[in-house]
């Protein structure tokens, strides 16, 4: 990954004006989907919600304190270890610009982590010291936090996201090498920081808005500190990573841990090449992931270079209409490499998403198809979840509320499992609008008053969370 993080993983764009024709409801649904879905597909020029809608959410909704994910224990990776070690070269060696990287880098000595910015929200407390808690266990890196004014390998600092915009437009957060403040980064020539120019990682810098819903800081902090710590590349074909553009995993997996424990193995160090490495890894993986050894490996299909060009597209900011073909043409792509992958599962869920407005019946296709692949493989129920998230709110817009019901309740352990507050209180404020609708209006209140501490969370303020709620709401007028 390039020192600026990728545009497309900007999340909660909305629009939902409510508009009377069938055509203009299509639109509104295509926008409420917008702000539901969690993925930065949609773009928001105007306000959300009728005032009258927003206003009936505030007087209904007594908003309860926010809540927290606890520590848990994930299910583990299975990979074959000849997988995880060409994984782990293409993540290594290269940007994802496409430019190669010649040499390894990491940090040699004792990583140390600063704090800085006028403002650390707690939540930020919170995740981070649960995110070094994992990687010490989980990936065998030993990172300490250290006070805001000693030097560190790492500054992670704070500040808006007008102040960050300004400096690099359209991103959610960076890590950048070479600088240890967010001065010292307005300062420096690009050309001082250029990942391809290190040799070994000393110092960097990690700048995050603090001015966006606590699931969007702790997704900053799992992304920014992950690659300021390894892998520098993002793989759409990795179903199970954060390092992957599709943005539907932000919290590190036991995949991504095994890359960071792989990162910092004893047998490497920064200069080697990637020959040095691949001779290197059969041995290591080999010792610290035994079980890889017996599985049968799946050979990974590249991924065209016009394929990734239109999935950014389609996740964009082009006109609708752009944005529309170059999801049909990503469909296309994936149908004609033959994938039934993570790849495949995106492209119909892209199309999916932005036919809502155009052609309900081709987005029925494209979401139900993209179900299908999500569905048939365990390490992508995360995926599915989001999909079904999609097929929900249809439902729910169109009345069918025992379909609503039944989509939207078989997806919320997997948005809990992925630690996702966002796509869990959207998914229980859909069922519970269902409920509703199905005369148990006991079991939709209680349903309701659960899923506002995690969307505190997840959509962070508390104009936002009723401003949501009211969406949803909407939807089954």
């Amino acid at each position: 990954m390039t020192w600026l993080r990728s545009p497309f993983a900007m999340p909660h764009l909305r629009d939902t004006t409510r508009l009377a024709t069938a055509r203009l409801a299509s639109a509104r649904l295509a926008t409420a989907l917008c702000g539901l879905a969690l993925l930065s597909a949609c773009i928001s020029p105007t306000p959300t919600s009728s005032p009258d809608s927003a206003r009936a959410a505030s007087e209904m909704l007594a908003l309860p304190p926010m809540k927290l994910f606890d520590d848990r224990q994930p299910a583990q990776s299975h990979r074959s270890n000849a997988s995880l070690a060409r994984d782990f070269l293409d993540l290594t060696f290269a940007l994802e610009t496409g430019a190669e990287l010649t040499q390894f880098t990491r940090f040699e000595g004792p990583i140390t982590l600063r704090v800085t910015g006028d403002t650390i929200p707690p939540s930020l407390n919170h995740d981070l010291t649960k995110l070094l808690t994992r990687l010490e266990r989980e990936a065998g890196v030993t990172i300490t936090r250290v006070q805001p004014q000693a030097d560190a390998a790492i500054t992670l600092e704070t500040l808006t996201l007008a102040e960050l915009s300004r400096r690099a437009p359209n991103t959610a957060c960076i890590v950048v090498p070479n600088v240890s403040s967010w001065a010292e980064f307005k300062r420096a020539r690009r050309a001082a920081l250029s990942w391809t120019d290190v040799n070994t990682r000393e110092r960097l810098s990690i700048f995050i808005p603090v001015d966006v819903a606590p699931q969007e800081i702790r997704d900053c902090l799992h992304e920014e500190l992950a690659q300021a710590l390894g892998p520098l590349n993002d793989l759409y074909r990795l179903p199970d990573s954060v390092f992957n553009d599709d943005n539907i995993h932000s919290v590190l997996t036991p995949f991504d841990m095994l890359m960071l424990r792989l990162t910092y193995a004893p047998e490497l160090h920064s200069g080697m090449n990637r020959d040095e490495v691949a001779r290197a890894l059969p041995d290591i993986l080999a010792r610290i992931n035994p079980v890889g050894e017996t599985l049968p490996d799946t050979p990974a299909k590249p991924t065209p270079r016009l394929w990734t060009q239109s999935a950014l597209t389609a996740m964009g900011r082009a006109p609708l209409k752009e944005r529309l073909l170059a999801a049909h043409n990503a469909v296309a792509i994936a149908q004609a490499e033959g994938w039934d992958d993570t790849r495949a599962g995106f492209s119909w869920f892209l199309l999916g998403r932005l036919s809502i407005a155009t052609d309900r019946p081709a987005a029925y296709l494209a979401l139900t198809r993209a179900a299908e692949i999500y569905g048939a493989n365990p390490e992508t129920r995360f995926h599915a979840a989001h999909v079904a998230m999609q097929l929900a709110a249809l439902a729910l817009s169109e009345h069918r509320y025992e379909d609503a019901y039944t989509l939207s309740a078989s997806a919320i352990d997997a948005a809990r499992d992925a630690e996702n507050a966002a796509l869990l209180a959207s998914l229980m404020l859909t069922e519970a609008e269902a409920l509703e609708n199905l005369g148990r209006s006991s079991d939709a209140r209680a349903l309701r008053l659960d899923s506002l501490g995690w969307a505190r969370y997840g959509f962070g303020s508390d104009e936002e969370v009723r401003i949501r709620a009211a969406e949803i709401a909407a939807l089954a007028r």
